[in-house]
């Protein structure tokens, strides 16, 4: 059986989509759908059993899961990068994660977990998905912490050589549609031009990048997914891992290639940040893909304009968006 956490969510019930087109439906979703519309990312999707995480979770702790596990993808955590509730994010997004990882490694399954660009902060000691970076690190937010602290956990107890855990970058794709103000900009921006025949942007606080000319290296779901695929069937590739294109764009280069999805003149226009966001902001990622390349995987990650192209067309722009 393949447990997927955050099931529901995009990166995992996207996952979900990759393991039907795999043929596989021995699946067990586990999240917490509550009154958000993550339920229809199922819709299309075929599986075993959904079970709330809470229940999950109980059933872990007391040894009573009627499954044999076979691997666990392990997605679900709150991935709010203002969430402040630290005691929320201490026990939902590293004890859990320590639980998932845990039942994992004693049935002998395959345990691939989200980690996040955040752990990376401002980027001052760079994006490179090593274990000498990795204890450098100071993220930004409670969130990136979160993440920090599972990855350290994992490596000093000597779990990370047995385990994939995956630094996912700036992700869009289908399936983002409940995420509200979390959804990619791709996803967003297709609505407000698609109402307005124009896109705002933030305005850049940092001397070395113009409005718009902030850069992050965003990557397609679809791409994700397939490397992780890769990464079930290779259970010799452990550790760290950055997932991204390995180049990074500007916002201004996101917005110009939703405006050619969309066959629309591009119109991009500058607005504040909120306060909030300005001491805590990311003016530039990028993600080494070395590690993952010199592990063998041979997925080629989509350029922007070409993942952009196929969300908009296919997805965004479809009666049923969803995969």
């Amino acid at each position: 059986m393949y447990i997927v956490t955050g099931g529901a969510g995009m990166i995992g019930s996207a996952m979900i989509w990759k393991l039907n087109e795999m043929g596989i439906t021995d699946i067990i979703v586990v999240d917490n759908l509550a009154s958000t519309e993550k339920w229809k990312n199922l819709v299309n999707r075929t599986y075993e059993e959904y079970v709330h995480r809470d229940t999950f979770l109980e059933m872990v702790m007391h040894d009573q899961l009627p499954w044999e596990v076979d691997a666990i993808i392990h997605m679900g955590a709150c991935s709010s990068t203002t969430e402040k509730d630290a005691d929320f994010l201490m026990e939902n997004n590293l004890q859990y994660t320590k639980a998932m990882c845990e039942l994992a490694l004693m049935n002998d399954a395959r345990f691939i977990n989200a980690s996040s660009a955040a752990t990376y902060g401002d980027g001052q000691f760079g994006f490179e998905d090593s274990l000498e970076t990795m204890h450098k690190l100071k993220p930004l937010n409670m969130y990136g912490y979160s993440k920090q602290l599972f990855d350290l956990w994992a490596e000093r107890t000597g779990r990370l050589d047995k385990i994939a855990s995956l630094k996912f970058f700036n992700v869009y794709g289908p399936n983002e549609y409940h995420k509200g103000n979390m959804m990619s900009v791709v996803c967003k921006a297709f609505s407000q031009i698609g109402e307005t025949k124009e896109m705002k942007l933030f305005k850049s606080y940092h001397p070395d990048y113009p409005h718009g000319g902030q850069k992050r290296d965003f990557v397609y779901v679809k791409d994700c997914v397939d490397a992780m695929w890769w990464l079930l069937e290779n259970p010799q590739a452990n550790g760290i891992f950055n997932f991204g294109t390995g180049t990074a764009r500007t916002w201004n280069d996101l917005a110009n290639s939703v405006f050619a999805a969309m066959d629309i003149e591009p119109n991009i226009s500058y607005i504040e940040m909120p306060e909030i966001l300005r001491g805590k902001y990311q003016y530039f990622t990028e993600a080494p893909m070395k590690r993952l390349q010199d592990a063998g995987c041979p997925v080629k990650f989509r350029s922007l304009e070409e993942g952009a192209k196929d969300y908009v067309q296919n997805y965004l722009a479809q009666e049923d968006p969803y995969l």
